[in-house]
C-alpha cells in the first residue's frame, strides 16, 4: 500500500467536501438480507449487517426506497412519503438503522421519489375523486371533452401510452412511467411545498443525503403542445428540458438543503454534458453531482430495447465517454462514475466476463476503474462479491414491470420473444436484484423463507463467507482498493490524463496532484495486451495488482489492474 505522503494529501487550494470524498455504497433493501423469513428484505436485515457494511471501508450508504409503497416498481410507487412500507419493518426499525449507520461513522442518503407518487397515494385518491377536489391539481389531468390529449411516451406502459384515461372524472391522468405512477404536478407551489416539507421531515431525523429519481423530468409545459420536432422524436431529450426545472431546484436547495449539510445527486435521465454546469455549479445552488447514463447505454444495437451489440462495446468508446465527462467537470461542478446499480444488469456481466476464470479477474479490473477516476464513486452492493448476471430461460422467473411489460408488448405485436428472453439475460434489471449472498447456507443466508426472487446458484461459491477467508477474493480486492483511494487524494481530486488513447483493449491514464503522479492500467479484453503509455516503469512502485503475482511492466495479462506511483 502507497504511503500516506504529505505531497499526496497536500490539501492546500483543494474544494474539499465529504461527499467528494466519499464512496457511496447502494443498497436494494428488497434483495439484501431478510430477517423475519418472509422472503423479503428488510430493515432489521440491514442492521443485522452494518458491521459488514462497515468493513468495506465505505462511507455512505444510498439506500432505495423504504417508503410505505404497493410495490408496483418496487418502491418507486410511493404511497406515504412520510411512513415506511410494513414489508420493510417500522419506522422504530428506521430510526434504529439510521443510529446504527451513525454510530459506524456511516451516512444515509435515501432515494427521492417525486416525479411521480402511487395511484395509491391519498394526494392521487382525492385527486381522481372529482374535479373541483382541492388535490385535483396536484397531478396532471386533460378533461375527455378536449379530445385525446397528444402523445406522451410512457416508460412502464405495454402500449407506451403515457396518458391513462379514468372514467370517475372523464379525464386522462399523466404517467411518464407505469399508469399506477401518476406524474406529481410541480407546477402547483402546494406540490412543492408538500415535497419540500417531506424532504424537512427526513433532513431533521439526521438522513445525510439524497438521490433523486429522474428529476430532470419534474416540470412539464402544460399546454401539453405535440412534441416539439427539433426532438425528432426524442421524448427522453423533452422530458428532461421542462421550462421550470431549474427553478424548482433552485427552490428546492434555498428552503431545504442549503439548511443542512447533505449531499445530493441527480439521475440525470436525458442530459448531455451541455446541461451537466447547470445542475450541479456552485454557483447555481441546486445539487452536488448528477448521474449520466451515457456510460451504460454504450453497447446496444440502436432502436432497439436493451439488445446488446453481439460484437459487444468499444472499448475507445468507452475511454471517450468517461474521458469527455471528467473534462466537464475538470475546473468546475464534480462528477460520478458507476457501472451497476439496480436499474442496470450486474457489473461485470455488462463490462467484464462472468465465464470462468475471468470473473474475478474483470471484477476487481472493473472495481480498479470506478475507484481510480476524478469523480464519486457508486457501487451496487453485491458487486464486490463479483456477483454476476442470474441470466433466467424463463418470463416466469421475472419480477420486474419494465421485462414482464416488454414481453407483452412484443407477444402482442407477434415478435420474437426467445430474442427478447435472451437480450434480457444480459440487460434486465432482475439480474442485478437477486438476492445478497451471504454464504452457502439456503437461499445464501438470505432469508429462511422462499425468496421473492431467485438465487444465483452459484452462491455457493461466490459469498460473503467464502470470499472473507480468500485473500485473493474480489471482497477483500475491494476492501485493499477502497483503502488505496481513501489514503491517496490524488484518486479523488487528482488530474486526469488519458493516455494511449486509439488502444482498443487497454484503459491506461495519469492521476496527478502537487507532485505526486499515479498511473492506472487496465486491460478490458480476455487477451494479454500491451500499454502504450512511452512510461518507464522500471523503478515505479506498483500500489496493487489483482493477479496474484506482480507485472511491473506494460504487457498486461487478460482483465489485469495495475496502479503504480510513479517516481
Amino acid at each position: 500500500m502507497a504511503p500516506d505522503s504529505t505531497s499526496t494529501n497536500d490539501t492546500s487550494g483543494l474544494n474539499r467536501k465529504w461527499w467528494k470524498e466519499a464512496v457511496v455504497y447502494q443498497i436494494y433493501p428488497r434483495s439484501f438480507k431478510d430477517d423475519n423469513g418472509d422472503g423479503v428484505g428488510d430493515l432489521k436485515g440491514i442492521i443485522s449487517k452494518l458491521d459488514y457494511i462497515k468493513s468495506l471501508g465505505i462511507d455512505v450508504i444510498w439506500l432505495n426506497p423504504v417508503y410505505s409503497s404497493p410495490n408496483g416498481d418496487n418502491g418507486y410507487d410511493i404511497s406515504d412519503y412520510q411512513n415506511i412500507m410494513q414489508q420493510f419493518g417500522t419506522m422504530n426499525d428506521f430510526d434504529a438503522l439510521l443510529k446504527g449507520m451513525h454510530e459506524r461513522g456511516l451516512k444515509l442518503v435515501m432515494d427521492l421519489v417525486v416525479n411521480h407518487s402511487s395511484d395509491q397515494h391519498e394526494w392521487f385518491k382525492q385527486s381522481r375523486s372529482s374535479r373541483t377536489n382541492p388535490y385535483r391539481d396536484y397531478y396532471h389531468w386533460w378533461p375527455a371533452e378536449k379530445g385525446t390529449p397528444p402523445h406522451r411516451y410512457s416508460f412502464f406502459d405495454v402500449n407506451n401510452e403515457a396518458w391513462k384515461y379514468d372514467s370517475i372524472t372523464n379525464s386522462y391522468y399523466l404517467h411518464y412511467f407505469g399508469d399506477f405512477q401518476p406524474d406529481l404536478n410541480w407546477e402547483n407551489p402546494k406540490v412543492r411545498e408538500e415535497i419540500f416539507n417531506m424532504m424537512k421531515f427526513w433532513f431533521d431525523k439526521g438522513v445525510d443525503g439524497f438521490r433523486m429519481d429522474v428529476i430532470p423530468f419534474i416540470s412539464k409545459d402544460t399546454t401539453f403542445p405535440p412534441l416539439p420536432a427539433k426532438y425528432n422524436g426524442n421524448f427522453v431529450d423533452y422530458y428532461a428540458h421542462g421550462p421550470h426545472v431549474h427553478d424548482y431546484l433552485q427552490q428546492m436547495n434555498k428552503e431545504v438543503m442549503s439548511k443542512y449539510d447533505v449531499m445530493t445527486v441527480a439521475e440525470g435521465i436525458g442530459l448531455t454534458t451541455d446541461d451537466a454546469h447547470d445542475y450541479v455549479d456552485d454557483d447555481r445552488h441546486e445539487l452536488n453531482m448528477l448521474y449520466h447514463f451515457e456510460g451504460v447505454s454504450l453497447g446496444y444495437l440502436p432502436n432497439q430495447f436493451k439488445v446488446p451489440d453481439p460484437n459487444g462495446y468499444s472499448v475507445v468508446e468507452f475511454k471517450k465517454i468517461y474521458s469527455k465527462w471528467d473534462s466537464v467537470f475538470e475546473n468546475k461542478g464534480w462528477g460520478t462514475v458507476f457501472l451497476g446499480n439496480h436499474d442496470q444488469p450486474r457489473m461485470v456481466t455488462r463490462w467484464g466476463n462472468d465465464s470462468g476464470g475471468y470473473r474475478v479477474l474483470s471484477s476487481k479490473m472493473l472495481t480498479t476503474f470506478l475507484m481510480t477516476m476524478r469523480a464519486t464513486p457508486y457501487y451496487y452492493n453485491g458487486d464486490e462479491l463479483g456477483m454476476n448476471n442470474i441470466k433466467f430461460d424463463k418470463i416466469d422467473d421475472y419480477r420486474d414491470v419494465e421485462s414482464l411489460n416488454m414481453y407483452k408488448q412484443i407477444k402482442e405485436k407477434g415478435g420474437d420473444l426467445q430474442a427478447f428472453l435472451n437480450a434480457q439475460k444480459i440487460s434486465a434489471r432482475d439480474n442485478s436484484r437477486t438476492p445478497f449472498q451471504w454464504n452457502d447456507s439456503l437461499n445464501a443466508g438470505f432469508t429462511t423463507g422462499a425468496p421473492w426472487l431467485k438465487v444465483n446458484p452459484n452462491y455457493k461459491t461466490v459469498n460473503v463467507e467464502a470470499e472473507e477467508k480468500d485473500s485473493n477474493s474480489c471482497l477483500n480486492y475491494f476492501k485493499k482498493i477502497v483503502k488505496l483511494r481513501k489514503d491517496n487524494l490524488v484518486l479523488v481530486y487528482g488530474k486526469y490524463t488519458l493516455l494511449d488513447e486509439s488502444n482498443p483493449q487497454v484503459y491506461a491514464y495519469t492521476r496527478e496532484l502537487n507532485g505526486t503522479k499515479f498511473l492506472v492500467l487496465l486491460n478490458f479484453s480476455k487477451n494479454a495486451a500491451i500499454a502504450n503509455t512511452g512510461i518507464d516503469l522500471t523503478n515505479a512502485n506498483l500500489l496493487i495488482d489483482n493477479y496474484t503475482t506482480a507485472n511491473n511492466t506494460a504487457a498486461l495479462r487478460p482483465y489485469e489492474a495495475a496502479v503504480y506511483e510513479l517516481k
